[in-house]
């Protein structure tokens, strides 16, 4: 390895295929704690947008989505810090797949286990979150944010979604990408910052965040709080269903991010190898 302060561009191609193949080998048990752990995580950032959303009406758009992207990137910082394993930068394991590491059933078991895993820790959240009252903040203000998320976040199309998964992925894994050229703690959170930032306020979709979002804004519609259906200045919520969730957003995104992931590992271990053969 290079003893220069960060990872050359090679480096990091053996360095992201070091950290996958550890994850896709890890014992059926560390999958599953690594997997809720860095669902959890990626909810844990989510908290963050919402707090940071609740009463920023009155602030430029663009701004104040640049500042929810920010902060929520901190979910992502958890989880590249810990070493958790995220569905989404986890879908670059065609890298290992290409090289012949692992198979292409280990692959899609790994991706099953984590996605669920995910699923089970950002639902965790949920509750806490739901349980705890979080919503009644602001004077309903917050809880109305989560449901005008999960509103906007159901409303695609399913075409629409996967392009939105696709670029969302595309984002997460350049940014989990940076992350590996870092040797420092404070290297890999600068380096995903701005990414994260980017995809989240242009609007793009990321299933296991959804994970998170519209569960919560579902049992939110279910209680019907005063406080938090007063924030919602009446507010058509009738769309926000189950089937809406499933259809309109959790498998159409997945599917963008399975291909966002792909394009990023494939086509950097692509485009380094074609620069070492012509070196």
């Amino acid at each position: 390895m290079s003893t220069t302060i960060s990872n050359t561009p090679a480096e990091i191609v053996d360095v992201a295929k070091d950290a996958l193949l550890h994850k896709a080998k890890a014992p059926l048990a560390t999958k599953v704690t690594s997997a809720m752990f860095a669902g959890a995580m990626i909810a844990l950032g989510f908290v963050f947008y919402v707090t940071s959303q609740n009463g920023s009406a009155g602030m430029p758009y663009g701004l104040a989505k640049v500042v929810g992207g920010i902060v929520f990137s901190v979910g992502l910082g958890l989880v590249v810090i810990t070493g958790a394993d995220l569905f989404t930068s986890t879908s670059m394991t065609p890298i290992l797949l290409k090289d012949k590491l692992i198979s292409p059933v280990e692959m899609v078991l790994h991706w099953v286990v984590v996605y669920l895993g995910n699923m089970l820790g950002a639902f965790l959240i949920v509750l806490f979150i739901f349980f705890g009252g979080t919503a009644h903040q602001g004077h309903g203000g917050w809880g109305a944010v989560v449901i005008n998320t999960a509103l906007s976040k159901t409303s695609h199309s399913f075409s629409e979604s996967v392009c939105l998964g696709i670029m969302c992925n595309i984002f997460v894994c350049l940014a989990v990408w940076l992350a590996y050229a870092g040797k420092t703690v404070s290297d890999k959170v600068l380096a995903l910052t701005l990414p994260i930032g980017a995809f989240v306020a242009t609007g793009f979709e990321h299933s296991v965040a959804n994970m998170f979002m519209i569960p919560l804004a579902l049992l939110l519609k279910g209680q019907a709080d005063p406080a938090v259906m007063e924030a919602m200045a009446g507010t058509d919520i009738s769309g926000l269903t189950i089937s809406s969730y499933l259809i309109h957003n959790l498998v159409p995104v997945t599917i963008g991010n399975l291909i966002g992931g792909s394009i990023i590992a494939l086509g950097m271990a692509y485009w380094h190898r074609e620069r070492a053969h012509h070196a």
